[in-house]
């Protein structure tokens, strides 16, 4: 989710249901059986988060924005209106968690963005209640509708980016961007003032009670630089990452806390490039169930060892530094991912810092004796080094700001560089042509890749590429029982649900959605516990419901309007 921030302040400067639980058993008894999927190439399940499939960013703290879950089937069409649930929930909800069950057998959906948090009833979609930050601005669904309309009305050339421009300048105090849900409906958000809030509800078993503010913890002075990422150890900890090079490990009742500072993170209160997002660390961070915490840094790829009483960067802990590519001078716009589990090979999986990214493999805990370093690759710890081509020899030049899709050992980027930008615009406002204006085909993006590492040969390979569909800023995702990553892409200037074969890269079928109201705005494409596509949009929240069952024989289910 870094990708809102580093783009967005970057252009300033200038329980499931007993059928559905048979069929999820059925798909994934079917999936082991053909070997899409197995055992080994999940992470454990943390106990201390909310028992859902979506408890924090990028669903887990693997980071792989990959679900045991089935998503929709298709056919291809357009959407009907009641197929279609839009909340308005006040700007940048770009993600929301989903509890575990309470007392009462309900579940509910958690956000929150600039103004607001918001806590919101799994069946009905409906509002339960909303915190609105002190201090804020509160923005009305009046509002919202007003620039929906103007966004439908126009979003390309000059006058639709001064629009873009001029709402976008709201976001300049996005902050709480990272958000963990735990068992007992505790809700975590970072700050960028060093803090860690909690908020839960009233009365903790009852799922309709109001939201009430339960603690801050401040971090100790020492400690600077925003939060840049928030998760949780396999043990309950808090875990928070700053600009700065800082990691900190907090307990759940706020009560003791441990810090560490990063190897190389000398001066990283200078090495901001730009404004937040591209500081010496710009993303979030993944932990694995050994208390390994993987997170990169502005030319390195860190692991930090949680031993349950100390953080610790020693190698002698199983820690380790290792330095990647970074001629573009930003680092990385990836969240690192974990692939394989188990007995298999195990690696974080990020794109690095060259103008044309690579796909980078790290070996994850010690580095095979017989191992030789890559050609061109600066560290012995790199496994896989592969140029992102998107199929496009003539590419000199791709970044992504994704975080990569990885599901067993495949791993996948899309292409979020718009394909026109007018000459008079800074380069450092190219987000809003795909973030507000990604729609329209004259600044849409085009193009998905994946990569796959051969375990036998132990090489990362070229997979698949597909160069004619779009996702102009989606956060894609893996519905693992479907073997099919989704995303919400766009066709003829409308928002659409794209469903690519995740063993193939061909499109399997896609829903029209709509226009402007339904953009995607770098927000994650998620599954909920029942098969339905949720997003967030500029100004509100959207869940899918297709109405119709499916014939699929891979694992997913039909979802219905409930």
């Amino acid at each position: 989710m870094t990708q809102i921030s580093s783009t967005i302040n970057s252009a300033l400067t200038l329980s499931c249901p007993l059928v559905f639980r048979l069929l999820l058993i059925c798909g994934l008894v079917g999936a082991f059986w053909s070997g899409v999927v197995t055992a080994e190439n999940l992470p454990s399940r943390n106990i201390f988060l909310a028992d859902s499939h979506n408890a924090m960013a990028h669903n887990d703290p693997a980071q792989q924005d990959a679900q045991m879950l089935a998503g929709p089937s298709g056919p291809s069409r357009r959407l009907t209106d009641d197929e279609i649930q839009y909340l308005h929930t006040g700007p940048a909800h770009f993600g929301q968690v989903i509890s575990g069950k309470y007392a009462d057998g309900k579940r509910v959906f958690w956000g929150n963005g600039i103004d607001r948090i918001v806590k919101v009833d799994y069946d009905t979609y409906e509002l339960i209640d909303e915190y609105p930050f002190p201090g804020t601005t509160y923005y009305d669904e009046a509002r919202a509708d007003a620039s929906i309309a103007r966004f439908d009305e126009n979003n390309s050339g000059l006058f639709a980016l001064v629009h873009a421009f001029q709402e976008a300048s709201k976001l300049r105090d996005l902050a709480n961007l990272y958000t963990v849900l735990d068992h007992e409906h505790n809700y975590y958000i970072g700050s960028k003032t060093g803090q860690i809030l909690v908020f839960g509800d009233e009365d903790p078993a009852d799922s309709r009670s109001h939201i009430v503010k339960k603690g801050e913890f401040q971090f100790p002075s020492v400690v600077t630089g925003p939060v840049m990422g928030l998760s949780m150890t396999y043990d309950g900890w808090l875990i928070a990452a700053t600009e700065h090079g800082y990691i900190v490990a907090v307990s759940r009742d706020l009560s003791q806390f441990h810090w560490v500072r990063l190897n190389h993170s000398e001066g990283a209160e200078d090495k901001a490039t730009k404004p937040t997002g591209y500081g010496w660390i710009r993303n979030a961070f993944a932990i694995d169930e050994d208390g390994g915490i993987y997170i990169a840094s502005q030319e390195h790829m860190h692991k930090v060892v949680w031993t349950g009483e100390r953080l610790s960067i020693d190698e002698r802990d199983g820690a380790w530094s290792a330095p990647y590519l970074n001629g573009w001078g930003h680092g990385s716009g990836a969240t690192p991912s974990l692939m394989g589990f188990g007995d298999e090979d195990q690696f974080v999986v990020i794109t690095d810092g060259e103008p044309q990214m690579n796909m980078l493999l790290f070996w994850r805990n010690g580095i095979p004796e017989n191992w030789e370093q890559l050609p061109n690759a600066p560290s012995r710890r790199i496994a896989g080094q592969l140029p992102v081509t998107m199929g496009d020899p003539s590419l000199t030049q791709i970044q992504s700001e994704q975080s990569v899709v990885v599901s067993g050992y495949g791993a996948m980027v899309v292409n979020n560089a718009p394909r026109n930008v007018p000459w008079y615009l800074p380069e450092r406002a190219t987000g809003l042509l795909v973030g507000y204006l990604g729609s329209n085909p004259e600044y849409q993006p085009y193009g998905l890749q994946k990569f796959e590492w051969n375990p036998d040969a132990q090489t990362l390979e070229y997979a698949w590429v597909n160069k004619d569909i779009s996702s102009p800023s989606s956060v894609p995702t893996v519905g693992i029982l479907s073997d099919r990553v989704y995303f919400i892409g766009a066709r003829d200037n409308e928002f659409t649900l794209e469903a690519l074969n995740w063993s193939t890269g061909e499109s399997d079928f896609h829903y029209v959605i709509g226009g402007q109201r339904y953009n995607v705005m770098y927000s994650g494409t998620s599954i909920d516990e029942d098969g339905r596509i949720h997003y967030g949009t500029p100004w509100g929240r959207v869940r899918l419901l297709p109405l119709e069952p499916s014939n699929d024989t891979t694992g997913s289910v039909g979802t219905v309007n409930k």
